[in-house]
């Protein structure tokens, strides 16, 4: 079981900790109540899923012994136009860097992660169309 608290600091401002014991903030633009001193909650959202994804990723090509240098990840989304206003489409591109990477094995590990692995990919395919873009980036 995870346990999430969630603080108030001043209107729209919430800090948020977690079993990790790190502190995260959290804010409101100020027509909200906010100060926009931090990222929206539903970017944190995106964060996860970033996260998520990219150490399933990372995990999957090291057991594959691909020579990964970086990795970056882009993701664009549409969101529902009445509340509650969910993620609709996210559309993450994958940016792999690295010499003579194997696209074979680079397809597979997202598809591993969006498929098998990453929850935070399970839960948001429930309302929203995620789709997976690889671009390799080869360096010298």
């Amino acid at each position: 079981m995870s346990e999430v608290k969630i603080q108030q600091v001043k209107g729209a401002t919430f800090a948020a900790i977690g079993a990790s014991k790190h502190w995260v903030m959290m804010d409101g633009n100020e027509k909200v109540g906010g100060v926009d001193g931090a990222s929206r909650p539903m970017e944190m959202v995106l964060f996860g899923l970033g996260g998520c994804t990219a150490v399933d990723v990372e995990i999957i090509l090291k057991k594959m012994k691909v020579p990964l240098e970086n990795m970056e990840i882009d993701i664009k989304t549409e969101r529902a136009d009445g509340h509650p206003k969910v993620y609709t489409k996210i559309k993450m591109t994958y940016h792999f860097y690295g010499k003579d990477l194997p696209i074979k094995k680079l397809e597979k590990a997202v598809k591993l992660s969006k498929d098998t692995y990453c929850s935070a990919s399970a839960m948001l395919g429930k309302t929203a169309e995620i789709t997976a873009n690889i671009e390799i980036h080869n360096t010298a």
